[in-house]
């Protein structure tokens, strides 16, 4: 896993270069796109601070990424930002999940429910185009604890969803009754099913054991594909777990969701999905034919801004700079995990990653709210509390938060 670190003015240097590549809508005599720059009543475009501000620069120019440019095509007056698209997904294709050069293909999607989503659609579609299956012959299998988008698009896509209930404790998928779910779904009828894993639950950051997952599949030999959701995880576990089995070099998975705006520190709208080549084509939008290349996502138009972010964020630490920041977090939450197990506290938390869920029972509610901890359920009352270690955390607010938890335990036994 390696690319490079690159200093600001470097950084700089790259970003308004693509933009110059790009057809300026100033200068250039553009009449056939219904588009333009940003409002010049609101964002005018000579301000001093833009010659020293490659993203927001590129906000103002707006280009737009509408499709997919790891495949041919695409709107060629932005040419510049998109290249630079190409670049970032290759590093998380290539770099990160270590792909094959060259053979996969991604975008950078408003966020992880709509590469979630892609992944069912595209999975869909293929059963549908390759095998000849109906809507109803499908399933999209995945845990109780997996993302809400999973549910969302088995409801738009009009198919099958197969609930797998997990270990209260371990938050492991039960693998026993996922056997009897699937031998069940069959003999309804049921022929491929859409398998979704998570590289990092939101609630709790638990890992599903792909290997066991995938050889329980095997043993079943089911039609599936293999989706996994590392919208958290993503740009975690890999730089902190070596030779784990979430890549592309496995080769039960087809698909990644990644997601920039959590751990990245990326505006909302940067997430990314990645796929391997020749899949995209059973969601291609053919009656999108004004469009050089067709159009290939679910959201169409994009920010070319967002995928330009991304780029100079990982290429502002490189790949052993986001390694050190990845590992820092990880042993910062470590440390938090030392501090509530001398208090007592009950909590899960996987190893690699900088989630830490912890029982309700017996934790003061109003100290949960103070700090701002996230419930799993809002409904009734939760059972569990979650503590996510972000970069703008520090040793101090957590002395803080140690000192009052203390304190309010100490009140509890009195």
């Amino acid at each position: 896993m390696y690319w490079p670190k690159l200093t600001a003015e470097q950084i700089k240097e790259k970003v308004f270069n693509a933009l110059h590549r790009n057809t300026n809508y100033r200068s250039a005599p553009i009449l056939g796109i219904p588009a333009t720059y940003l409002d010049t009543e609101v964002f005018y475009q000579d301000a001093p601070f833009l010659t020293n501000a490659p993203f927001i620069s590129t906000l103002v120019a707006n280009p737009n990424h509408i499709g997919c440019h790891t495949l041919a095509g695409g709107v060629s007056i932005f040419e510049g930002t998109q290249q630079l698209e190409v670049d970032l997904i290759k590093i998380c294709a290539e770099q990160i999940f270590r792909g094959e050069p060259d053979q996969q293909d991604g975008y950078v999607a408003t966020g992880g429910t709509e590469a979630n989503i892609e992944a069912l659609w595209v999975y869909r579609n293929y059963f549908m185009n390759i095998h000849g299956a109906k809507p109803n012959e499908i399933a999209v299998v995945c845990s109780e604890d997996s993302h809400y988008s999973f549910p969302k698009g088995i409801n738009l896509l009009h198919l099958k969803g197969i609930i797998l209930p997990v270990d209260q404790e371990t938050r492991e998928i039960d693998l026993a009754e996922m056997e009897l779910r699937l031998l069940n779904a069959v003999e309804q009828g049921i022929k491929h099913f859409i398998i979704t894993l998570n590289l990092s639950t939101t609630m709790f950051g638990s890992i599903d054991d792909i290997n066991a997952v995938t050889q329980l599949l095997l043993k079943l030999n089911l039609d599936f594909k293999l989706h996994i959701d590392g919208a958290f995880g993503g740009f975690v576990y890999p730089f902190v777990h070596n030779g784990n089995s979430f890549t592309f070099q496995n080769p039960h998975i087809t698909s990644f969701t990644i997601d920039g705006h959590k751990m990245l520190q990326t505006p909302y709208g940067t997430g990314i999905f990645l796929i391997r080549k020749g899949y995209l084509d059973h969601v291609k939008t053919n009656e999108a034919q004004y469009i050089p290349g067709n159009d290939y996502t679910l959201c169409g138009s994009r920010s070319g801004a967002n995928a330009v972010v991304v780029w100079m964020v990982l290429h502002s630490y490189g790949s052993q700079g986001w390694k050190a920041k990845m590992l820092n977090l990880v042993d910062l939450t470590t440390d938090v995990c030392i501090r509530l197990r001398e208090l007592g506290i009950s909590f899960f938390r996987n190893p690699y990653l900088n989630i830490i869920t912890i029982k309700a029972e017996g934790f003061p509610k109003n100290l949960a709210l103070k700090y701002h901890l996230v419930a799993n359920t809002y409904e009734h009352e939760p059972g569990w509390w979650k503590i996510v270690i972000m970069p703008h955390i520090t040793r101090g607010m957590l002395d803080a938060f140690f000192d009052e938890l203390k304190s309010e335990l100490a009140l509890q036994k009195h």
